[in-house]
């Protein structure tokens, strides 16, 4: 039997109605490189294990329904949900509907989870420095239209700076669309190389949109090999597996 998955449950002022979590990779019946709690479908694993998983998800969190998992193709297109179908590619997903269960996949990018009270609305964001520069963050709060300054966010588990060295081609993409994005850099001891911060990025976003409840990070996906996958540190071996961020909230 393989010992039960950990969760990591946000902390962050929502109210009961509102369930998130993310989780890890341990626990599961994945073997080999994707060994543990993979969720993931498309990267090779045996879609027996990953049914399995997903099985065992469903039950630990009491999931009021199939999530709405995404063909995440690091683009910038939000969907409500009532567009959602299976194979479906996107990078966020949101809803105003009760029990209804966002979710987004990663394995080194930033899982973004946010909550509008108003609105009643949830939302899941697959953010990588693609989808980051391509601007996911403003294109799903476009897409929600609702009062930014309202939302709460929470950033999940990413590779950390220390770990995540780019090309200087990233580096001036994005300095070129914004100049304030020079803070989420910092030289690499390659030449022509920089490390970046997801999540400065990502706060940056937020900010500038007028969202300030942010809550979350801290955690680097690439160092933590006991807990999370990681495309960057594995990937030279063959497809990793990922983890999920959830949410939904009840009636």
């Amino acid at each position: 039997m393989s010992p039960s998955p950990e969760l990591i449950q946000p902390d962050w002022p929502v109210p009961e109605t509102v369930r998130a979590c993310c989780t890890t990779r341990v626990g599961g019946f994945s073997r080999e490189r994707y060994a543990g709690f993979n969720l993931a479908g498309h990267v090779g694993d045996e879609p027996q294990n990953v049914q399995a998983n997903r099985e065992r998800l469903a039950g630990l969190l009491g999931l009021p329904g199939e999530p709405l998992w995404l063909s995440q193709v690091h683009g910038n297109r939000a969907i409500h949900s009532q567009q959602w179908q299976p194979g479906i590619e996107a990078d966020a997903c949101i809803t105003d509907q009760p029990d209804t269960v966002c979710v987004v996949m990663t394995a080194d990018c930033l899982p973004i989870l946010l909550y509008h009270a108003q609105a009643g609305k949830v939302a899941a964001i697959h953010a990588g420095w693609r989808g980051l520069l391509a601007g996911i963050i403003p294109e799903t709060l476009s897409l929600a239209g609702d009062v930014s300054s309202e939302w709460l966010v929470w950033l999940g588990p990413a590779i950390s700076q220390a770990h995540f060295e780019v090309g200087e081609e990233v580096y001036v993409q994005f300095c070129d669309t914004n100049s304030s994005y020079e803070q989420a850099f910092h030289p690499s001891a390659r030449r022509s190389h920089w490390l970046l911060d997801m999540t400065t990025i990502a706060r940056l976003q937020f900010q500038e949109a007028g969202v300030t409840a942010i809550h979350g990070s801290g955690w680097c996906t690439f160092a933590d090999t006991e807990h999370f996958y990681s495309h960057r540190r594995d990937g030279a071996a063959g497809p990793t597996g990922r983890m999920a961020s959830l949410i939904w909230r009840t009636e």
